[in-house]
C-alpha cells in the first residue's frame, strides 16, 4: 500500500476514532504528501459514514440492553459472579 493511501486511511480512522490531534496530524501530512484538498474531503467522509454506522449500531445495542435488562430485572439473583439474568 502506498504512503498517500495509508494517510487517506489514516484521515478517515481519525475522525471516526474522534482523535482531533491525529486527524490534524494525518492532514498535515497529508498536504506534504501532495494529496489535494478534495482526496482528503473523501477521506473525512469515509470517516464520518464509519462514524454514523457505529453511532446507530451502538444507540441500537444500547436500547437492546436496556429492554433485555428490563424484562429481566425481576429473575436477577446474585450478581457478584457477573453472570447473572441469563
Amino acid at each position: 500500500m502506498d504512503e498517500n493511501t495509508k494517510e487517506l486511511i489514516a484521515i478517515g480512522a481519525s475522525l471516526a476514532a474522534h482523535c482531533q490531534p491525529c486527524l490534524k496530524f494525518h492532514i498535515d501530512k497529508a498536504r506534504k504528501l501532495g494529496i489535494c484538498d478534495d482526496e482528503i474531503d473523501k477521506a473525512i467522509a469515509v470517516g464520518r459514514m464509519i462514524q454514523k454506522g457505529a453511532m446507530s449500531a451502538t444507540d441500537k445495542f444500547a436500547e437492546y440492553v436496556l429492554i433485555g435488562l428490563e424484562s429481566k430485572s425481576s429473575q436477577c439473583c446474585d450478581n457478584s459472579a457477573g453472570n447473572c439474568c441469563r
